[in-house]
Formats: structure tokens, C-alpha cells, sequence
């Protein structure tokens, strides 16, 4: 096996999944679905901080410079495949180990659904809100973007909120990706992001239960620390 990005990582176990990864909310999904199916893994730090994201060797398998990613050497057809963006990562390794996710059409594409309510919209507007409310309260001299994404992540929450209902997790059927990939968010804009008070987090009374249920995973809990900085 042979990838460019293997002369600036170099794997000291080719025959396992290449991790490349830091420990936010995106990266946390693909720590936790690797933990949760107990696929053999070898992670590789990428700091976002010193822009590893931009190195060009990383770019060849992530060509937006965005965490995290993955090889794995054992492909469909037993080919090496390459994968970029969290939310593909997550379908592909469910479908790869034939769990969290539901193999019946119908429930397959609920699950998908919300999948990608957390890409098109939990990610983007937390992530946004997140940044104006922790990193640009001084440099922002209107309050409109910090009120816009807020309003908007509350709402978000108040649809999460409404779905929780009843439910232990986001799926009748249980635990799946669905929950992997929005959790990390909700835990971060209470933690990272102190956002907790002007989010108003602790009204969503569902979205809580559901999130310490999550958290009280072993799996989770394993995959909340993979490829942290030390």
C-alpha cells in the first residue's frame, strides 16, 4: 500500500485504518465510530494549530485542508481507498462493519437524513457560533452575525429537542451514527466553546439526557482523547 501523505505520516501499521484527526467536534466522530466498532486504527495527529492541515502531502488525501480523514488499506474490491469529510467517513466504516446504521432502506435513510442535518446545518452553525461568541467578541463591533448564529443554534437545538422526545436516541432503533455525528457538537458548545449559558442548553431537557447517555459510552469516552494534543 502507498499513498503520498504515508512519506510525511509514515504508518508504523499499514495493515490497519489510517487515522488523521484532531480532537474536535468532526474529528471526535470518526475516534468514537472507530472505538465504537473496534476496527484496528492507527491514529495520526494533525495540528490544526501549526497547519498541518495545509501540508501538501495531507492535501493529497484531503484536498480542503480540513480534519479528519482516513486510509484503509483493506478497501472494497481489498483495494486501498482514501476518505475525506467526516460524514462520509461515518457511512463508510458503518456500512464497512455492518453496524450503526440500518441495513433496511427505509430506516437507512432516516438515518442518513440526520447524518446530514448535523453537516448541513449543526456543524456549520454551532461551528460559527461558536467562533464569534469564544474568539471574535473583540473584534466584532456589531452584534448581528453573533445574534444570527445564535438564534439559529437554538433553534437547532429546539429541532434536536422535539426529536429526542420519547426517544433514548435520535433512531427508534437505537445508537447509530446519527448520534455520533451530532454529539460531539452539543458537547463542545457546553465545553470548548462555554456557550452553554447564552445557547440557554440546559432548557433542552432531552437533548441532556440524550447527550450524557452518549457520553457515558465506554467507546465515547475512548474516542473523545484520540488524536489529542498532548
Amino acid at each position: 500500500m502507498s499513498h503520498p501523505i504515508f512519506e510525511r505520516w509514515v504508518p508504523q501499521h499499514p495493515d490497519r485504518i489510517q487515522l488523521y484527526s484532531l480532537n474536535t467536534p468532526n474529528g471526535i466522530k470518526v475516534g468514537v465510530i472507530l472505538e465504537e466498532l473496534e476496527l484496528p486504527y492507527e491514529p495520526h495527529t494533525i495540528n490544526i494549530m501549526e497547519d498541518d492541515q495545509f501540508d501538501p502531502a495531507y492535501k493529497t488525501l484531503s484536498p480542503n485542508s480540513k480534519i479528519p480523514a482516513i486510509v484503509d488499506p483493506n478497501g472494497p474490491d481489498g483495494k486501498p481507498l482514501g476518505i475525506m469529510e467526516s460524514g462520509a467517513i461515518l457511512i463508510y466504516l458503518a456500512d464497512k462493519a455492518g453496524r450503526l446504521i440500518p441495513q433496511a432502506p427505509a430506516q437507512r435513510s432516516e438515518c442518513l437524513q440526520w447524518v446530514f442535518f448535523q453537516v448541513g446545518h449543526v456543524g456549520p452553525m454551532f461551528g460559527q457560533f461558536g467562533h464569534f461568541h469564544k474568539f471574535a467578541g473583540d473584534k466584532c463591533d456589531h452584534p448581528y452575525p453573533l445574534e444570527r448564529y445564535k438564534t439559529e443554534s437554538k433553534r437547532l437545538l429546539g429541532v434536536l429537542e422535539d426529536r429526542l422526545a420519547g426517544r433514548e436516541y435520535i433512531l427508534d432503533s437505537g445508537y447509530s451514527i446519527a448520534d455520533i455525528a451530532i454529539f460531539p457538537w452539543v458537547n463542545t458548545m457546553k465545553g470548548f466553546y462555554q456557550a452553554e449559558v447564552p445557547l440557554e442548553i440546559s432548557r433542552f431537557e432531552n437533548v441532556n439526557r440524550w447527550l450524557a447517555r452518549c457520553l457515558e459510552r465506554p467507546a465515547v469516552q475512548r474516542g473523545l482523547v484520540v488524536c489529542a494534543l498532548s
